[in-house]
């Protein structure tokens, strides 16, 4: 009986000890100071990003360039993020995603000054390559970083690291609209060039301090409750989600204020705004996402983000009036908020850094097909026809999230 008393305790003290680990994980010193570093590479993305795309007309107008040559021009960005997102992830499992964060950073924080250098659209479609490779390995490499501290933390707090890009994103663009009236595109980018600099290496200290945190003994994502599955299966059913959802973010930023001017003759106040509040709507669900997939999962969470986002956008392509269809837009930014974070998170818990990798990679491509998608269907069709496509893509979501949510089980948080 001695015996036997002395093991029930020493079994009651380590559960004890497990429990007060998980319950201190996410008071942590070291994990608040990760959290925050990581949190900063996040805004400071958007933030750059964001300030980039506000002088592209002014960048356009230097260069002389038509729209077909620059939009061929513009196409650098895209194609450079997309070839450096696989290579990231192979830098990642070689060097630990924190220090390809940082100098991914600082990679692009430099890249940013090249494009108001340019004088010819050729150029200015190899300095994108750059830029891009720089945007594609950075988002690569802070989403393995989340994913690592996620596992940590034991708390999907993946939403609220891209509610920092989001909110990054609207500071970046508000402050590059105040000053492009002031400031050429030089001294613009090179301003934000020096602030991404100091952010990484603020920000990149806590980081290159401390190691990835171990992640706690947990059920691999491979395993559900249907049974086994393959993490290269898994990690291209989370890609497919993220584009799905993509494509709509990327419909919305290039077509949701020509859809307002031109189809329902909004003015240009509201045109714009159609687009801000589709923005404000994203971060507000993103800053409130870690507490919806803790109270749901992140299989409810993505079948409801995604049944939201299509009533949303069903309305915002078909609403007789401009404001009804702003309400559209708003309830769509809502229900496509956490879907992308929410998936790639999945994405990073069955394949690692790889897997975050090929995810974004599948996901980014649906930005990518957004806009011309888009395009061909309005000029074949109706635009708001065409905008009825991101509605569609959301509901496909939809049914490979349920059709799948065995691969969410124990995710809570």
């Amino acid at each position: 009986m001695p015996t036997l008393n002395k093991i029930r305790a020493a079994l009651t003290g380590a559960g004890n000890r497990r429990t007060r680990s998980l319950s201190h994980s996410s008071t942590d010193p070291q994990l608040v100071r990760l959290r925050l570093a990581i949190t900063a590479f996040f805004a400071m993305d958007g933030f750059l990003f964001a300030g980039w795309v506000v002088r592209i007309p002014a960048i356009k107008a230097q260069t002389g360039a038509g729209a077909g040559t620059l939009g061929l021009a513009l196409l650098g960005v895209s194609a450079g993020a997309v070839a450096f997102m696989m290579i990231t992830g192979r830098l990642c499992r070689r060097f630990g995603s924190h220090a390809v964060t940082v100098a991914s950073g600082v990679a692009m924080s430099l890249s940013i000054v090249l494009p108001p250098l340019t004088h010819s659209a050729t150029a200015l479609g190899l300095v994108l390559l750059v830029f891009g490779a720089a945007y594609g390995s950075l988002n690569v490499a802070m989403n393995s970083a989340a994913v690592d501290l996620i596992g940590a933390l034991r708390r999907p707090v993946m939403p609220s690291f891209h509610a920092a890009f989001s909110l990054g994103g609207m500071l970046g663009a508000g402050l590059g609209g105040l000053l492009a009236g002031g400031l050429s595109p030089t001294v613009h980018l090179s301003l934000l060039a020096a602030t991404g600099l100091l952010v990484a290496a603020l920000a990149g200290r806590s980081l290159l301090a401390h190691p990835a945190p171990s992640v706690p003994e947990r059920m691999p994502a491979s395993e559900g409750r249907t049974g086994p599955r393959r993490p290269g299966r898994l990690v291209f059913i989370f890609g497919l989600i993220a584009l799905c959802t993509a494509y709509g973010e990327g419909a919305m930023a290039d077509w949701g204020a020509l859809h307002l001017s031109q189809d329902l003759a909004a003015g240009p106040g509201l045109a714009a705004a159609g687009y801000a509040v589709f923005a404000l709507a994203m971060t507000a669900g993103r800053l409130s996402g870690t507490a919806v997939v803790q109270r749901f999962g992140p299989a409810r969470a993505l079948i409801a983000g995604g049944a939201t986002a299509t009533a949303g956008m069903l309305l915002g392509a078909l609403a007789p009036t401009a404001w009804a269809a702003c309400l559209g837009f708003a309830v769509a930014g809502l229900g496509l908020a956490n879907i992308f974070p929410v998936a790639i998170a999945r994405a990073g818990e069955a394949g690692g850094p790889g897997g975050v990798a090929a995810a974004s990679t599948i996901g980014y491509g649906g930005m990518l097909l957004g806009p011309p998608a888009i395009g061909f269907l309005a000029e074949a069709f109706t635009l708001p026809l065409a905008l009825t496509t991101v509605a569609l893509l959301a509901a496909v979501a939809v049914a490979i999230a349920y059709g799948t949510r065995g691969a969410h089980h124990g995710g809570r948080g």
